[in-house]
């Protein structure tokens, strides 16, 4: 067949044409193009998150929450409902900002450019290009090796909720904040990011952490999160808080319902540094005043797991207990694995029976390798004297994290003890470990 030398300068123009549009596209900073790439667990699991976070008119990363819950719609193939996300992001910052348009829209353009051009609607795309182009033209950034305040800002932000590279999340809001030191809610984010990563630091660190949330409180007092998080880290510090705490707990419970009210926060601070009855008193009394809302009814079972497993063996409360793990297995069906795990520790207590039943269904799952690693640390405590295969399978997962750790903790102790048949097995096991 031969080809007229139109038509072949014509494939020629249309190949250069999307080869450049591509590279325009892959230039652009948004969801598609910052490399969020978990497994479908973690994004189901993050959906969720997202979900019990509400979308109150007052919440000031509602367009961002909105962004990020298109983008996971488009990664688990549900391309209609991430148009729909995308839409209500860019009405979310209109109506937040007070403006038609911003440099806040940079990212959600991105998107819509991204998402036409999977959906092979490469004139659409081309539009959306268009408009990012003439937003950084409107609204430059202050150089060109750096982006503008509003992009590093939700760039940040969304990162966080990945667990990314701590640094590097500090680093993009500390851009974005001295680019705008006016947005408080940019700040509140960047400290509470760096208190729940630093959990534990030198004296001079925390020193520094403290007094870094402090000052974010004086600026952002509405914030009852982060009040929560400033006393918890006070009272890691051995400040006595328990009138403070139940002064705070009346000012969450008035609070519109949302995982950012600080209701789960303020439960632990309770388990920890008031008690663990008060604590149950409190899930249940917020889930009195809002019976059908889900994230609470998770909270209520998470206050009541923490007391059966260290203290109470009372048949009233591991009832109570087992009910509301169910109810929350069945209100997220997409990532119930952890409270399963947490409703096999109370059958633990209770009934040995059920509770084989349910490790061994978990054993069979299709599960990622956190999870697995969780799950095969778990189970090896319920063991107990029978445990060492399943911390070994649990050490062998290159995944770093608590489990882990764990694990390898007790086959030390174990090939420590002379009487034990396994520790010259256990000792080469661990000299051979492979590191995350």
């Amino acid at each position: 067949m031969m080809y007229s030398n139109t038509a072949v300068q014509s494939d020629l123009c249309a190949a250069q044409s999307q080869t450049t549009l591509l590279s325009k596209l892959e230039a652009l900073q948004c969801h598609f193009t910052w490399a969020l790439d978990p497994s479908k667990t973690d994004f189901l699991r993050l959906r969720d998150t997202l979900v019990d976070i509400g979308t109150e008119e007052g919440t000031r990363w509602l367009g961002h929450i909105y962004n990020l819950r298109g983008f996971i719609q488009y990664k688990l193939g549900l391309t209609e409902d991430a148009q729909s996300f995308f839409n209500k992001a860019a009405e979310a910052f209109r109506q937040m900002r007070k403006a038609d348009d911003g440099p806040w829209l940079a990212v959600n353009y991105g998107n819509l450019a991204w998402l036409h051009h999977h959906l092979g609607d490469q004139a659409e795309s081309e539009a959306y290009l268009s408009k990012v182009e003439a937003l950084m033209k409107k609204y430059p950034s202050p150089s060109q090796d750096e982006l503008h305040a509003e992009i590093y800002a939700e760039k940040a932000w969304t990162l966080m909720k990945f667990s990314a590279d701590i640094e590097l999340v500090s680093d993009y809001f500390q851009k974005a904040i001295r680019m705008q030191p006016d947005m408080v809610e940019w700040n509140t984010s960047h400290i509470m990011a760096l208190s729940g990563f630093y959990e534990d630091c030198d004296t001079g660190m925390e020193a520094d952490i403290l007094e870094k949330m402090r000052v974010a409180k004086e600026q952002d007092p509405e914030n009852l999160l982060l009040a929560v998080y400033y006393l918890e880290r006070r009272a890691k510090n051995g400040e006595r808080v328990e009138d403070e705490a139940r002064e705070l707990a009346e000012k969450v419970l008035r609070n519109p319902v949302s995982s950012y009210n600080g209701m789960k926060a303020m439960l632990r601070v309770y388990r920890n540094y008031v008690s663990e009855d008060e604590a149950v008193d409190l899930a249940e009394k917020a889930l009195e005043q809002h019976p059908d809302v889900r994230y609470l009814k998770r909270c209520a079972a998470l206050t009541l797991k923490w007391k059966i497993v260290h203290s109470s063996r009372r048949r009233k409360s591991i009832d109570r207990a087992i009910s509301l793990h169910e109810d929350v297995i069945s209100l997220y069906p997409d990532c119930s694995f952890a409270t399963k795990i947490d409703l096999a520790s109370i059958y633990a207590k209770s009934n040995h029976t059920k509770a084989d039943q349910m490790y061994q269904e978990l054993l069979k799952s299709d599960l990622g390798p956190a999870d697995k690693q969780q799950l095969y640390n778990k189970y090896a405590k319920y063991l107990n004297n029978k445990s060492l295969k399943y911390h070994m399978k649990a050490a062998a997962i290159p995944h770093q994290s608590y489990f882990r750790g764990n694990s390898i903790e007790v086959l030390r102790k174990v090939k420590n003890t002379r009487w034990n048949p396994m520790g010259k097995e256990i000792q080469e096991f661990l000299e051979n470990l492979q590191e995350p």
